[in-house]
């Protein structure tokens, strides 16, 4: 009873601090590769300290329950992602094998899929209630990503649970560890993954929602203080969630809490750096994007995997 407890506070709080520093992390690599010094790696702790510390203000009672929704939505997703081995965990889960995952045995992939919506759902209802024209564009913009990411995402999914034969996150951790990373396993739905990977972080070249130098970083628009403090909470939760999704279903998790940790560094390291040099692209783009190469990967395993069964 008392791990459980720890694990349901630790789980969030690995992911959180683990978020932070990867955007803090961010910033300084893209400032690197602009030839710049670039702010230091704790900036984002700073600005979120900050931001707590200033006057809110509010445009209604949707306005302020859209960003407790978002935030929720991705504090109960970490609950979901398998962190890597520990002691704490135990025998949670039979397929477990100490992996740290509070909720391993109450729920799966489809789950964790359905959750990671509730963050764009939250920001599109806090955003509306603004009334703001540049969060109108930006909530279009978010929710038109969201689709054309989550089909691709829904083909990876299908194909993964069908070439491992469960939901279960935790046991595709297990298997992986046993007969070999799921990249080798599945390669054309973690190529597809990959390739949708800056649409699902909302980085460049699909920050179509934000982009500051069009619509005034669009559904972020009329917030500040406290609410801003609290939405870069849950960014930084929700880049921790995507990338430790994709290393759970492709990078075999990790066998300890570190190697699962510096998987997740390497892959959002690669990441930025792509995103760092493309420009970013029309929605419409994006949409077709999406729904043309990534989608047709994913169909393509799911058509080797069906035949070789």
């Amino acid at each position: 009873m008392v791990s459980d407890i720890i694990q349901f506070v630790l789980s969030p709080l690995i992911a959180l601090v683990t978020g932070v520093f990867l955007l803090g992390l961010s910033r300084k690599i893209i400032a690197r590769i602009h030839r710049r010094y670039g702010p230091p790696i704790y900036q984002p702790v700073i600005d979120v300290l900050r931001l707590m510390t200033q006057r809110s203000v509010s445009h209604g009672a949707v306005f302020e329950l859209g960003v407790v929704f978002a935030l929720a939505g991705s504090f109960v997703t970490v609950l979901f992602i398998p962190l890597g081995g520990t002691e704490l965990a135990g025998e949670a889960h039979p397929f477990a094998h100490g992996v740290l995952c509070p909720l391993s045995s109450a729920g799966g992939l489809l789950v964790v899929m359905y959750l990671m919506l509730y963050g764009p759902l939250g920001i599109a209802l806090a955003a509306g209630e603004s009334a703001n024209p540049n969060a109108s564009i930006g909530v279009s913009r978010k929710l038109l990503l969201a689709l054309a990411y989550e089909v691709p995402f829904l083909l990876v999914i299908l194909a993964v649970m069908s070439h491992y034969e469960t939901i279960s996150i935790t046991e595709i951790v297990a298997r992986q560890q046993e007969s070999g990373w799921g990249v080798l396993s599945v390669p054309l739905s973690a190529a597809a993954a990959f390739l949708i990977l800056p649409a699902m972080l909302g980085i460049r070249p699909f920050d179509v929602a934000s982009a500051p130098q069009e619509i005034a970083s669009g559904p972020l628009a009329e917030y500040g203080g406290t609410y801003l403090g609290l939405l870069a909470v849950q960014k930084a939760l929700h880049l921790f969630v995507v990338i430790a999704l994709f290393t759970d279903l492709f990078l075999g998790g990790g066998v300890n809490l570190a190697t699962f940790l510096l998987k997740v560094m390497a892959v959002f390291v690669v990441a930025e750096l792509i995103s760092a040099v493309l420009p970013r692209v029309r929605i419409e783009t994006a949409v077709k994007f999406c729904w043309k190469w990534p989608a047709a990967l994913a169909c393509l395993q799911m058509v080797v995997t069906t035949l070789s069964k």
